[in-house]
């Protein structure tokens, strides 16, 4: 019965590995397809579609995004700025707030959590939301406006909650507090301690948010030595679409073919890179963070 039972486990064990296998290559196809298209020519992508390997070899997609290198650097040193003063920041301030939230002690912690949620199911708009970044804050044209909104996300205290309440026990603060220690105390050298894999997982999501935002850029920076990285390529993919068509509208070639397609590919993998190489570092925190915030709620 005992090899019978072994049998089975090493035969389900064989099938976990394969549908584990299969799912990681699905996941890694859409990847591969889009470094090679970035090295692919234009028209081999136009005419014969996409493929795992190059049809026609060319790095005119990173030409194009790196015909001006020093606006990319510019704007890849503006979003490195703003990923990390806003993670950093804002790790600070939302791990302060998840752990005033999971205090039993809090008074007033039921009602303040029921206004964090409040936020996420209703908002105030588009159009408040600008004026009073602009009018009332004045944060045009500054960095603060690129750091600021991400500073405080519901969705993000509300989980930062959870994790203190899963892996910092109740008895611990008590404990603590008969020690003598006071609340920022217990804040600085417990609370962070123990919550390591909750910290690394909000600050991954977090600064997958910095470092994707386009949107803010578009809306409040008019200066295009603060463009962030992802809007600096939207302008320069737009720019080469744009050129395109009207060439092809008058029939006149404006500064030659764009390799709009190919450029397209080149500023994906461009945008990608860093976080690609960020993620691995940070890995098992962020699956044994996920583990924590599911236990309770």
């Amino acid at each position: 019965m005992q090899i019978k039972d072994d049998k089975y486990t090493k035969i389900l064990q064989i099938i976990a590995y394969v549908v584990v296998i299969l799912g990681s290559i699905a996941c890694l196809l859409p990847f591969l397809l889009i470094l090679s298209a970035s090295f692919s020519a234009n028209e081999s992508i136009i005419k014969d579609g996409y493929h795992l390997i190059p049809a026609k070899f060319s790095l005119e997609g990173y030409k194009t995004v790196f015909r001006f290198p020093d606006e990319v650097l510019r704007a890849y040193g503006v979003t490195f700025f703003t990923t990390i003063v806003g993670t950093t920041t804002g790790l600070f301030l939302m791990t302060m707030a998840g752990y005033v939230l999971a205090r039993k002690d809090f008074k007033y912690r039921n009602i303040f959590s029921f206004y964090i949620y409040f936020t996420t199911l209703f908002g105030g708009g588009l159009v408040p939301w600008y004026i009073m970044m602009t009018k009332y804050l004045h944060m045009t044209d500054s960095y603060m406006a690129l750091i600021f909104p991400g500073l405080m996300t519901p969705f993000l205290i509300i989980l930062m909650k959870n994790f203190i309440r899963s892996a910092v026990p109740e008895e611990l603060f008590e404990s603590a507090k008969i020690d003598g220690a006071g609340d920022f105390k217990i804040y600085w050298r417990i609370v962070l301690q123990l919550s390591m894999p909750g910290i690394a997982t909000v600050g991954l999501f977090l600064a997958l948010h910095y470092w994707n935002d386009w949107f803010t850029s578009s809306l409040f920076i008019n200066d295009p030595h603060k463009y962030q990285l992802q809007f600096h390529l939207y302008n320069v993919i737009n720019s080469a679409a744009f050129m395109a068509n009207m060439g092809a509208g008058t029939g006149v070639s404006l500064g030659g073919d764009l390799p709009t397609e190919s450029t397209k590919m080149a500023m994906a993998i461009v945008v990608t890179g860093p976080i690609l190489l960020l993620y691995p570092f940070i890995q098992r925190y962020f699956v044994k963070g996920l583990t924590i915030g599911a236990v309770k709620g």
